[in-house]
């Protein structure tokens, strides 16, 4: 409850998942008990109190934002046996002993390592063979002092008015994406069927993406789940692979041009973010970037700006450019950018703001605030990605930017359909 950026639109996305897991242990030998703070703090001695009727306690081991600490902490509480698993990517981020500083490394890392645990994959109901008493109650006592979250909570419209009484951030309102499982798997399904063919070739085009950014971060589809989709539909079995594929993009899986360019940024970009939170412990910071681009940026911080901006005049999409305003007000509204415009966003951001300091801390509160797939691994590598983290020095060397990647309105518009977009976003925002 009391986490940094906690508001309604990550509460109401997170139990919005809560009300698809009730639906979807209404029919299992389990008991589900949905359970919110409604003041900060009184959720203090629930972990224990379960811990005490348990043989086992499970957590999620998620290598970034606050729950590795959490983790630690819980690990304290509990007298039980307490596992915590590994379900972020298809390779367990844990495996690997060193902190790879290219996509290019870490591609051919994975297409030497992976194959094994493919072979490996998770259950897809691994109870379904086990013999379990059914839980009718939880004790009593416990119910009494941790209720379960009300209807009118758990199933409250994307008005967030439902949330009005828990003490969270109520000026970032609920996205109109609707969370949970069953959601999850609907868009899974439309990517797979309309678009996943598209891909190869047009996935920097605005209407060419899968949306399912914020599931995966909030552990409502997995991306075991997906590759098994994938998979299923290219006909593949793990005698496709190619080992003598290292670090290319294509030809490693022995799939179709549309799904290895997928995977790449499902495996490939996402594991890679979890490879720098987990190894990188100051991975928020500025000062976790390349020796190389921190050198160029403050070679170059001294530079005129063509224009800057406060972080307030960031935030409510106040810039002289139609095209970066309709991406924060999308943002704003949505809790999402297009995939394309979103690296192009954060470039402008450091072009705008006085130093390159500045303009880390403003995308990492914008990012973090507003979009539903903040907070994540991919967030602090994509953010990072836009001051050269994972990139090369390229010429010529720019003022502001220095040998740090640039980007310009002017050449997305020409690469990119933007009338309808422009037609929808390019209107400020009104968020609250």
């Amino acid at each position: 409850m009391d986490y940094r950026w906690a508001s309604d639109r990550f509460h109401r996305f997170v139990i919005d998942g809560m009300a698809s897991n009730r639906a979807a242990f209404a029919t299992a030998p389990l008991l589900y008990h949905a359970y919110v703070e409604e003041e900060s703090g009184a959720g203090k001695g629930l972990l224990g109190s379960l811990a005490r009727h348990a043989c086992a306690v499970v957590a999620d081991d998620w290598p970034c934002y606050f729950l590795p600490r959490m983790l630690a902490s819980a690990a304290s509480q509990v007298d039980c046996r307490m596992e915590a698993v590994d379900s972020y990517g298809l390779l367990p981020f844990r495996t690997t002993d060193r902190t790879f500083s290219r996509a290019f490394d870490f591609r051919r890392h994975l297409q030497k390592v992976l194959l094994p645990y493919l072979l490996e994959e998770p259950a897809e109901d691994p109870l379904a063979r086990v013999e379990l008493p059914r839980l009718q109650a939880l004790p009593t006592s416990l119910v009494r002092r941790w209720p379960m979250v009300d209807e009118a909570l758990l199933c409250g419209d994307s008005s967030g008015s439902s949330l009005a009484r828990l003490p969270i951030d109520h000026t970032v309102p609920p996205a109109p994406l609707k969370g949970g499982a069953a959601e999850a798997g609907r868009l899974a399904e439309r990517f797979l069927e309309e678009t996943l063919q598209r891909y190869a070739q047009e996935r920097n085009q605005l209407e060419v993406t899968s949306s399912l950014s914020p599931y995966l971060h909030f552990g409502h589809i997995s991306p075991h789940r997906l590759f098994r989709e994938i998979a299923a539909r290219e006909g593949w079995t793990p005698d496709a692979v190619d080992p003598g594929v290292r670090g290319s993009r294509e030809g490693f899986w022995g799939m179709s041009t549309a799904a290895e360019s997928f995977l790449d940024q499902l495996v490939t970009w996402r594991e890679l973010g979890a490879n720098l939170t987990s190894r990188v412990e100051d991975h928020e910071d500025y000062d976790s970037l390349p020796e190389w681009a921190r050198k160029t940026l403050e070679d170059h911080a001294q530079d005129e700006r063509p224009h800057l901006y406060s972080h307030g005049e960031f935030e409510t999409g106040g810039t002289h450019d139609e095209l970066w305003n309709a991406a924060q007000n999308q943002l704003r509204t949505e809790g999402r950018i297009e995939n394309y415009l979103r690296m192009l966003w954060g470039k402008k951001v450091l072009h705008w703001s006085r130093s390159p300091r500045e303009a880390y801390r403003i995308l990492v509160e914008l990012n973090n605030r507003w979009a539903l797939d903040g907070r994540d691994p991919n967030s602090y590598s994509a953010i990072s990605w836009i001051f050269g983290r994972f990139d090369r020095a390229w010429g010529p060397e720019r003022e502001v930017f220095g040998k740090v990647r640039y980007m310009s309105s002017d050449n997305t518009r020409r690469k990119l359909k933007l009338a309808s977009y422009l037609d929808r976003w390019a209107r400020p925002s009104q968020p609250a």
